[in-house]
């Protein structure tokens, strides 16, 4: 029921990389119509060229090209090009929303700047991926932003120093945010017939999702560290546990009487009765000496032994699973589309996560 919600909806996608041709794809998916133009001068979307060791050296598309271009058709046109421009011109007129995510000057260079586009087509959603909003001129990829919102500073262990997240999670958050302000901005244009520029920086995306973390700062002054996994708030939520058979499983203990749960099916009867774990609070300061205590319980039986029992007394507890066992696992195998660009199989993992139902 959803691959049609936006069929009649025509989406030109004149962005690069991933958080603005994620979007497109996003719609595309949901039945739109999606047109991504691409400049042959520079062999197209540099995200071509950004392959793997051993992807083919032949192929005109990389994985991460196909994991966020999917369902669209594909148009070689250099916006330096009067011709060329032109042929674009045509396609705005023809379109609901336009996304862009130019370096900063080059909307003006090509005259594809908001107003332009608007003079153009004044019913048309102008959307627009920013790098920095303080420092605009300035190129702006998904590490440097992790770097500079925060991420990197708090992401890691005291042993491993700053470290990223290993998706471009900077341009993610952002596109989501794009995506809401565009759906905002066509929900407007129901009611008033008025286009609109929605823009969004990476910077501020990323700020946005800081949540918890900024709010620990602004009311109690803490300034977030590298402590792995942990939780600043919670214990025992994040910590890390070998199983009898070497299997990782972390655990998300969330509630005084979900501990008590946690140690009952444990056995950890000493434990228990320490008043330095009976509420989250202590938990939280003597986190150390907890996951000292509880670590060679997990030892004495494996991995889904334990997730089993945790299951059934509705523990919170995940077992640390690699890409290949996530990608087997159903709910992974329901969710891969597959789609053939330039004569090259593709596949990827769909961008909508969300069932509706009347």
């Amino acid at each position: 029921m959803t691959s049609s919600i936006f069929e009649g909806l025509k989406i030109l996608d004149l962005s690069t990389v991933l958080a603005g041709p994620s979007v497109a794809t996003f719609f595309a998916e949901l039945g739109a119509t999606v047109i991504k133009v691409e400049n042959p001068v520079t062999k197209g979307d540099v995200t071509r060229s950004w392959k793997l060791p051993h992807e083919r050296k032949d192929s005109s598309v990389s994985a991460y090209f196909s994991a966020i271009n999917y369902h669209k058709s594909y148009l070689w046109k250099n916006l330096s090009d009067p011709n060329d421009f032109h042929d674009i011109e045509k396609l705005i007129t023809e379109s609901d929303v336009v996304i862009v995510n130019f370096k900063h000057g080059d909307d003006v260079k090509f005259g594809l700047t908001p107003v332009d586009v608007h003079r153009i087509n004044s019913k048309i959603i102008y959307a627009a991926i920013k790098g920095f909003v303080s420092q605009p001129e300035r190129v702006a990829y998904d590490v440097v932003l992790q770097a500079e919102t925060g991420y990197m500073s708090m992401n890691g262990t005291p042993q491993s120093g700053p470290v990223k997240m290993p998706v471009a999670m900077m341009d993610v958050i952002a596109a989501h945010q794009l995506k809401e302000g565009i759906l905002c901005a066509l929900w407007q244009r129901e009611k008033d017939g008025i286009g609109r520029t929605v823009e969004c920086s990476l910077e501020k995306a990323g700020i946005s999702a800081l949540v918890n973390q900024a709010t620990n700062y602004l009311m109690a002054g803490h300034v977030a560290e590298r402590i792995g996994s942990l939780h600043p708030n919670i214990a025992p939520y994040g910590e890390i546990f070998y199983c009898k058979d070497q299997k990782p499983l972390v655990l998300a203990v969330g509630s005084d009487k979900q501990f008590q749960q946690l140690i009952e099916i444990l056995g950890a009867t000493e434990v228990s009765q320490d008043e330095d774990f009976k509420t989250n609070q202590n938990r939280v300061i003597h986190r150390e000496r907890m996951s000292s205590l509880l670590s060679p319980y997990f030892l004495q039986h494996e991995r889904q032994v334990w997730m089993d029992a945790f299951i059934a007394q509705g523990i919170p507890a995940g077992a640390i699973l690699n890409m290949q066992e996530v990608m087997e696992g159903s709910s992974a195998r329901s969710m891969v589309l597959e789609e053939d660009i330039d004569g090259h199989a593709t596949r990827r993992i769909s961008s909508v996560a969300f069932t509706m139902s009347v």
